[in-house]
């Protein structure tokens, strides 16, 4: 008997120690992997460290009890893992050339220090290295995607429209430049800062997109994807008080705001005019605003403090009635001119369709589509069906609808497309 009990509690004890490093794993894989990338100098080996350090707490935790500083404990292991792999392989070449990376990486602060999280913050500099100039920019996205944000390679593949094996070959050779290249891990001198600002900005705003409205997959949306977009958005924010930086912020929490309508109690997907607007966030809605206004003032507007202004409309209105069109109808007129894009046109064209009535804006949606441009793009064949539908042109929205399910990836918006081609008239 005293055999099985101290069976169970031996197994009660591995079951709880289970459960906190999942949600250790969700939370903060990626700030230790970013942590071990700074010590190791190398991606690979910080993946493989991550890994054995996890492995080596669901070992000993059991026994030993979590420690205090959970993460501290999981940098330690994995980086001392790693060592002791080198040490093993010192045999194949001198243990200097084995070691350089970790003894010339640079650790100013224990990696672990839960204060210095500021603005030294490990994830922040893996970002500068993976949007390095020295990289394709496809190949900024992908490793920031992958390194940062923990995606699969596999769901990044999806994003890009591209093979997996296609993606993952980009990955391998990205990491492969910054190593050869001897990037810096580092946030760049405050003379540097600015030309790399673009691919950063870009690079946050993708992975935000992807949490917002994921690219594949049952779920609408990933949260820890848009969060971590966010809490980037800020740290860049303290880091370099930019006008586009502060756009870029605004945009992320106006549309963040709206999470919670997104979707029903089911997971279905609900369009912005039937949003319940009561279930937006004013709090984020209040921050998102401010920060548009002094985007705006600073007169150096560029197409993050654009759009921001465009969900600052949206949600300054008390419902979809009083919203102001022709004031979103203008904004994307000055945006197509700072970035002229085939899918800023399809907005702008959506826009004038409430504006002006749906005939108006099929015809320019129907010009995007006549020039090749987003024909695999199925948010421009939903646009042009629900048009078609306003317009009573049941077999065109029929037709539309379809090319638009052939094309989406994603579960909520193909039962959306689906609910919407079997509520048409036979």
């Amino acid at each position: 008997m005293k055999s099985t009990s101290v069976q169970r509690t031996a197994g009660s004890a591995l079951e709880g120690v289970r459960e906190t490093l999942d949600a250790l794993y969700r939370d903060e894989s990626r700030r230790i992997f970013a942590t071990l990338v700074r010590l190791l100098g190398d991606f690979d080996l910080a993946e493989e460290a991550l890994h054995d350090g996890f492995r080596a707490a669901l070992e000993q935790w059991p026994t030993m009890g979590v420690p205090e500083h959970p993460r501290a404990w999981l940098v330690s292991a994995g980086r001392f893992k790693a060592i002791d792999a080198m040490r093993r392989r010192a045999r194949f070449q001198a243990w200097d050339d084995a070691t350089e990376a970790v003894e010339t990486a640079p650790d100013a602060a224990p990696a672990w220090d839960e204060e210095a999280d500021v603005l030294e913050d490990d994830r922040l500099r893996l970002v500068f290295t993976c949007c390095n100039p020295a990289l394709a920019p496809d190949a900024q996205i992908a490793l920031t995607l992958r390194a940062v944000c923990g995606l699969a390679t596999e769901d990044i593949a999806s994003a890009f429209l591209v093979p997996a094996p296609t993606m993952a070959q980009r990955i391998v050779r990205a990491k492969a430049r910054i190593r050869d290249a001897r990037i810096p891990y580092q946030v760049p001198s405050p003379a540097d800062l600015p030309q790399r600002l673009d691919a950063v900005l870009r690079v946050i705003y993708l992975v935000f997109k992807e949490g917002y409205a994921a690219s594949s997959g049952e779920t609408l949306t990933r949260a820890d994807l848009s969060a971590e977009a966010i809490r980037l958005g800020r740290l860049l924010h303290d880091l370099l008080p930019e006008s586009e930086v502060r756009g870029l912020l605004a945009l992320m929490l106006l549309q963040e705001s709206r999470r919670a309508a997104r979707t029903s109690a089911s997971g279905d997907l609900v369009l912005l005019d039937e949003q319940d607007r009561g279930l937006w966030r004013r709090d984020l809605i209040a921050e998102g605003s401010a920060l548009v206004t002094r985007a705006l003032a600073s007169r150096r507007i560029g197409p993050y403090t654009l759009q921001a202004a465009i969900a600052a409309v949206h949600a300054e209105a008390a419902d979809a009635a009083t919203t102001d069109w022709a004031q979103i109808v203008g904004l994307y007129e000055v945006l197509l001119r700072a970035e002229p894009s085939p899918v800023v046109e399809l907005n702008r064209a959506v826009a004038i369709a409430m504006c002006d009535g749906p005939a108006v804006g099929l015809a320019l949606i129907d010009g995007i589509l006549a020039r090749g441009e987003l024909g695999d793009y199925h948010l421009a064949h939903a646009a042009r069906a629900d048009l078609c539908r306003r317009l009573g042109r049941t077999a065109e929205a029929r037709c539309a609808y379809e090319r638009a399910l052939t094309l989406a990836r994603q579960g909520p918006e193909r039962k959306f497309l689906e609910r919407r081609l079997a509520a048409l008239p036979a």
